[in-house]
């Protein structure tokens, strides 16, 4: 899996599908009634269709006309501070694709416009918190950092996007149990802007970047917290987005 994504110029599937599922289950299970009520109504209009099966969807349709919906590149020079008329021209990245869809989704316009932004805002909210996909504009959100692991070539992006998931001490049952555990913090309103100077933030932290572009044996120990962190809060607040943008019908 890492090969495929060293291979394909510019992937950037945040999290993958097992850590946008992640994201898309805790959310669920923290929904309010009247807010869970109107997703199902929505979900309806695809038998079978659940917020966690329809996570992916907005990867799986991406389009040149939506690709730079998903992520944000800052600057060198920014200080991880967004900046919308330099690095979300006319809406383009992720915090306006977030901001776009969440007012879809809150609006009264027809259910299946309202469906798919559904989607996108479940697919979105966990692509802000991943953190290449705020990451640096000169290497692309590290797709073009280029790692040694364990003799196997792969990128920093393919890295967070799905390697540091999949080994998790335990399984993705263990990780999620430790997305439970975590403490409940208030997070305030709902802010893109924020959440992606913060996912700027853990990139630009020492130690992000591994040295001599290899990955050394404790990498993934020495970031488990930051990786649980930035899913936990990316469940949480795409279930504070879905209880305001729905819960009031």
């Amino acid at each position: 899996m890492l090969c495929v994504a060293t291979a394909i110029p510019g992937a950037s599937h945040a999290w993958g599908v097992q850590g946008h599922q992640l994201v898309a289950a805790y959310a669920w299970s923290r929904l309010t009634p009247t807010a869970r009520a109107e997703a199902e109504r929505l979900l309806a209009l695809e038998p079978g269709a659940t917020l966690v099966s329809v996570s992916s969807w907005a990867d799986e349709t991406r389009a040149p006309a939506t690709a730079a919906w998903h992520f944000v590149n800052f600057t060198s020079d920014s200080a991880c501070h967004y900046d919308a008329r330099r690095m979300c021209v006319q809406g383009n990245c992720v915090v306006g694709a977030i901001e776009r869809q969440w007012q879809a989704l809150a609006s009264n316009g027809p259910d299946a416009q309202r469906l798919d932004a559904l989607k996108y805002v479940v697919h979105f909210v966990a692509d802000v918190h991943q953190p290449v996909h705020a990451g640096r504009a000169d290497d692309r959100g590290g797709n073009t950092f280029q790692l040694q692991d364990d003799g196997l070539a792969t990128n920093l992006h393919a890295l967070w996007d799905v390697a540091l998931i999949e080994r998790w001490p335990g399984g993705l049952p263990m990780l999620r149990a430790a997305m439970d555990a975590l403490p409940a913090q208030a997070s305030g309103p709902a802010d893109p802007a924020r959440w992606a100077e913060e996912s700027c933030a853990t990139v630009e932290s020492p130690g992000f970047y591994p040295q001599r572009h290899v990955l050394d044996d404790d990498y993934a120990a020495r970031w488990q917290t930051s990786l649980l962190r930035r899913l936990t809060l990316a469940g949480r607040r795409l279930a504070e987005t879905l209880n305001t943008a729905l819960g009031g019908r």
